[in-house]
């Protein structure tokens, strides 16, 4: 059985903001890998790649959401929170493969942003990590709330790790990305209640607001860009 949070008026807002998080997340890529071949920066390269991994972790979402929301066979309505079954092939194997690989992606590019700044690169610590991502996004298919406690827990260490940044350097770019990451915690704390119908629209657009501020990063981080090269 696979259950989803989402009302049945909210599905197609759902799919939406997912969509835009993609998008705005595959442009960050796109502009940090510009960036890097402008300055040589390996952590700007670095920045891109987590944040390709979250925006195909989004891709996954949004094609398992998707199967889910408009090609299920059966439906059942249990209060205003839609419930459903689907009979695809008699398994949930695709969408319990499409939901982990959302999971530990998402929490794979959130690892490396949280990284990027740290000057200790011990092998075996990152191997460490990776082992507890993977833990965490199992959990997560059979316990919600744990994907979404390790996401809060990995975006407080980013938040932290960029408020010293900023402390240093005094970057509005920097200070955006603090912000767009505190409004996204926010949204896991409320997407931990997603038994709640409120709780879940009530994150989703939280992440779609954070994901609004990034969009204005990657512009501001473009305008950078190409001021420099002029």
């Amino acid at each position: 059985m696979i259950s989803i949070f989402a009302p049945g008026w909210f599905t197609r807002f759902d799919i939406l903001i997912e969509v835009f998080s993609f998008l705005v997340l595959l442009t960050f890529f796109i502009i940090s890998i510009k960036n890097y071949k402008l300055i040589k920066n390996k952590k700007l390269l670095y920045l891109g790649i987590g944040f390709l991994l979250i925006a195909v972790a989004e891709l996954s979402t949004i094609l398992t959401k998707f199967v889910i929301y408009y090609k299920t066979n059966l439906q059942q309505v249990m209060g205003d929170i839609i419930i459903k079954y689907s009979v695809l092939h008699q398994s949930d194997l695709p969408y319990d493969i499409g939901f982990f690989l959302y999971k530990f992606l998402t929490l794979a590019g959130l690892y490396m942003i949280y990284r990027l700044p740290l000057k200790n690169k011990n092998v075996g610590d990152i191997l460490l990590g990776i082992f507890f991502l993977v833990l965490s996004a199992l959990a997560g298919q059979s316990i919600y709330y744990i994907f979404h406690i390790t996401v809060i827990i990995m975006l407080l260490l980013i938040i932290n790790n960029y408020l010293k940044i900023y402390e240093e350097n005094k970057n509005n770019n920097t200070k955006l990305l603090i912000i767009a990451f505190g409004i996204l915690t926010l949204g896991n704390m409320f997407l931990i209640l997603s038994s709640f119908i409120w709780a879940y629209v009530v994150g989703q657009i939280l992440q779609l607001v954070s994901y609004v501020l990034l969009l204005g990063l990657v512009i501001n981080i473009n305008k950078n860009g190409r001021s420099k090269r002029k």
